[in-house]
């Protein structure tokens, strides 16, 4: 470990692990405050140019963005021979998948994932940086459920109306203009959000198939449907909203800054937000309160057996002089901490 990170900060437990590296949970010797470090094996992207390149690139957008309430907040970087360390915000809620997976989202909890998200596309779009690779496993939550965008590795800066290339994503989420080869805008993570906004909603993706051919094919195709049996409690605003969001006409699909601007309740989503951070008070409160009880219930008898000794020792100052009672009184305190 770098000799700089070791004296600025005190590492934890692993909490993570990808391809390239660790992420430990750590805090500041300065403050105390909790954060995530990755840290890079160099070895490992040695060899691959590409590889080094996005996670070096990872580092500048991450900078380029921060800070912001809705985009995982870069700290320190440190770098010595072997690694590359980067502190980072600390997420430690469970994801986005972890949370829609075998589950239908009601329209109130969608939007109050919708309104953050979107907020955090609209902020990277407006500082020129295109994410390509919006999916549910790069929606994270921190402590108080608020909405983090995090894995920068596949985005790429922009100028305005410059066009970008070169295929990435993830099955499912990818926008068919990447699939199809040709030059593509920021828009393409406004297509990623609306397949997780369908996917909230109906609990299955808009375009799926077999095999990653299959799943191609049919975002190529982009014949979106709402079936009845799924889609039947969701309004048409929601529905109208999708048809924009997943417009394979990329001149008419909405922008970031336009989905923010439709009939998006952000009231509503505050509403729910507010809803879970109260939620969140309530637990921390409960388990105070019943560690605090199972501290008193472990500590009555010693309490009890505190007070016959404080009783003895009122007995023994009515027919002891004070020097037996001085010496009665150090004993008791040897045997009891809470003197």
């Amino acid at each position: 470990m770098s000799d700089a990170l070791n004296r600025d900060y005190r590492l934890c437990e692993e909490i993570g692990r990808g391809r390239f590296g660790v992420v430990y949970r750590c805090y500041s010797s300065e403050s105390g405050d909790s954060f995530a470090v990755k840290s890079i094996d160099k070895s490992l992207i040695a060899d691959d140019s590409v590889d080094r390149q996005c996670l070096y690139n990872e580092v500048k957008v991450m900078q380029l963005l921060s800070p912001n309430p809705n985009v995982v907040q870069i700290f320190n970087v440190y770098e010595d021979d072997d690694h590359l360390h980067i502190v980072l915000e600390l997420c430690n809620s469970s994801d986005l998948f972890q949370r829609v997976a075998n589950r239908v989202c009601s329209e109130s909890e969608a939007v109050a994932v919708m309104v953050p998200l979107m907020e955090a596309i609209a902020h990277c779009h407006r500082r020129g940086v295109a994410h390509r690779d919006i999916k549910p496993d790069n929606i994270l939550f921190d402590e108080w459920e608020r909405l983090k965008l995090a894995d920068f590795g596949s985005a790429e800066c922009f100028r305005e109306g410059e066009l970008m290339s070169g295929i990435v994503g993830t099955p499912y989420y990818v926008a068919p203009e990447v699939l199809a080869g040709r030059e593509y805008s920021e828009k393409v993570d406004v297509w990623s959000a609306g397949v997780i906004l369908y996917i909230m909603l109906a609990g299955i993706p808009p375009f799926y198939g077999d095999s990653a051919a299959d799943i191609f094919e049919a975002v190529l195709r982009a014949n979106l449907r709402f079936p009845t049996r799924i889609f039947h409690s969701v309004s048409s605003a929601a529905k109208d909203l999708l048809r924009r969001m997943l417009c394979k006409d990329v001149s008419r699909r909405f922008s970031a800054e336009q989905v923010l601007h439709t009939s998006i309740d952000r009231k509503q989503a505050e509403m729910v937000a507010v809803q879970v951070a109260l939620e969140k008070l309530r637990q921390r409160d409960w388990l105070l309160t019943t560690e605090n009880e199972m501290f008193k219930m472990e500590n009555v008898n010693h309490e009890k057996r505190v007070m016959e000794l404080e009783t003895e020792v009122k007995k023994l100052s009515g027919q002891q002089n004070l020097q037996q009672r001085i010496d009665h009184h150090t004993k008791i305190k040897a045997r009891f901490k809470y003197f």
